[in-house]
């Protein structure tokens, strides 16, 4: 299973527009998103997705009903944590990363995702995997970038934009 992550996208539609083209060029099975789409027009290039999308709010989503709307045939998008178990292994995705280090030194999970720092961290901690792709917007830090994570073994690819 391929599983697209992706964050902080901050309404660049442009870079939007290019992660989404390198997720299908991927035929990734599922893409996830760990908050801060900032406004619902994101759905315009975001429903080009091939493949089941799930997301979670971040700090900078201000009109949150809204996108719930605007992505209802996209997927959804949940308050943080989203927990799952994909391929017998729990993920859990949250935007803000307050929590991080201890989960991740819990070993409760299997993959831990997260986004809002805009920097890409990448690491293992016992069996936990965690992820940040950093920003897909490249406001911050001047590069976009997303990643690919491929299950059952935890193969992490970090993509430019």
């Amino acid at each position: 299973m391929k599983i697209g992550i992706m964050s902080d996208t901050h309404d660049n539609m442009p870079n939007i527009k290019k992660a989404v083209k390198i997720f299908n060029d991927e035929k990734i099975d599922l893409l996830f998103h760990a908050g801060d789409f900032v406004s619902p027009f994101t759905a315009r290039e975001l429903k080009n997705i091939h493949c089941p999308f799930t997301g979670v709010f971040g700090n900078n989503d201000g009109d949150r009903l809204f996108l719930i709307d605007q992505f209802q045939k996209i997927g959804p998008i949940y308050p943080e944590p989203f927990q799952t178990t994909i391929e017998g292994k729990k993920i859990i995705m949250f935007h803000k990363n307050d929590v991080i280090a201890e989960l991740a030194t819990s070993q409760a999970y299997d993959v831990i995702i997260y986004g809002h720092t805009h920097q890409v961290d990448l690491y293992t901690k016992g069996k936990t995997l965690v992820v940040n792709p950093g920003e897909c917007g490249g406001w911050l830090t001047g590069k976009g970038t997303v990643a690919v994570l491929s299950l059952p073994d935890f193969d992490v690819r970090m993509i430019n934009l």
